[in-house]
């Protein structure tokens, strides 16, 4: 979402040269996602930067209005872009789509982190337990990711 509106993105332009941080998570203001997995991101930001990443961006089968009010409640405007997957294309692209129809949610996308190099995945950490976020979480990725001039 810009301030003119919606704008469609293109992976290959905005993973292309860059190194981005990027998570999947169910849905916008759902309680592991507002309290948890969210927050690590926002709180890590510097930690991310000072490891080389250009960007850090989050996903979830939620329309681009309601990830521009979940930006602006959490105060990661700005500081994470919120990438609306409305229809789920891009969770079923990459084999991460949850169906969650038994909570009356439809169709979301499964919880993960990922480190992308120049359009290439790096890390993939799926989350094995709803309602967790430990494996996607922040530290973990942190975790997994050198220094762009060399090993910690």
């Amino acid at each position: 979402m810009l301030p003119e509106g919606p704008k469609p993105v293109e992976t290959k332009d905005y993973f292309a040269g860059a190194t981005v941080v990027l998570f999947g998570l169910p849905g916008a203001f759902t309680p592991t996602c507002h309290k948890n997995h969210l927050p690590g991101f926002i709180v890590s930001e510097a930690a991310f930067r000072a490891k080389g990443v250009d960007k850090i961006a989050m996903t979830s089968v939620n329309d681009h209005f309601v990830l521009a009010a979940w930006s602006e409640a959490t105060g990661a405007k700005g500081h994470i872009d919120f990438l609306a997957d409305g229809n789920g294309d891009f969770a079923k692209a990459l084999g991460l789509e949850l169906d969650a129809s038994a909570g009356g949610l439809g169709l979301r996308s499964k919880r993960y982190s990922m480190l992308i190099v120049d359009g290439l995945v790096k890390e993939l950490n799926i989350e094995p337990e709803p309602g967790k976020a430990d494996v996607s979480g922040a530290d973990h990725l942190l975790e997994q990711i050198k220094y762009a001039s060399g090993p910690d």
